[in-house]
């Protein structure tokens, strides 16, 4: 390899560690990022941050599932739709999903019951229930919902 190539490797990686430093990227993140680069060059060294750890989309994955959890009300297809808009392969989705899919379920049955006690004094039940099927909770999801408002 010449000293051009090296520095050019060298100045797109330090460009590259800054972007995913600032926060945590995707691997097509970076992609569209630095699409103007030279692709063999931003090939080479997506591949050698992907050896090295930075980029990880497994870790991605986990990661933002964990920070969804911790902080926000979302169905589990909300969650897919976010990771798939951030350009993370459908399999790597699908696998930690299944991996993992009854900490989800519990999780989206503890987001309904959320959304409820938040919406519940300033909307009727049913508009409650409709703002949930939008937000595409599973159907198992809102049974229990209904049969512990029930009860």
């Amino acid at each position: 390899m010449d000293i051009e190539r090296l520095e050019k490797v060298d100045k797109l990686k330090t460009k590259i560690l800054k972007y995913i430093f600032y926060k945590k990227r995707t691997e097509a993140e970076i992609l569209e990022k630095f699409k103007n680069e030279d692709s063999d060059i931003l090939d080479e060294t997506i591949e050698n941050l992907k050896e090295l750890g930075y980029i990880n989309d497994v870790e991605y994955v986990k990661r933002y599932v964990h920070e969804v959890v911790s902080l926000k009300n979302l169905s589990i297809f909300e969650i897919k739709y976010k990771l798939y808009s951030k350009g993370i392969k459908e399999d790597i989705i699908e696998d930690y999903i299944s991996q993992n899919y009854e900490m989800l379920q519990n999780y989206e049955l503890l987001a309904a019951r959320n959304i409820i006690n938040k919406k519940q004094s300033s909307k009727e039940i049913d508009e409650v229930i409709q703002y949930l099927r939008k937000k595409r909770y599973m159907q198992d999801t809102i049974s229990t919902i209904l049969e512990e408002m029930s009860n």
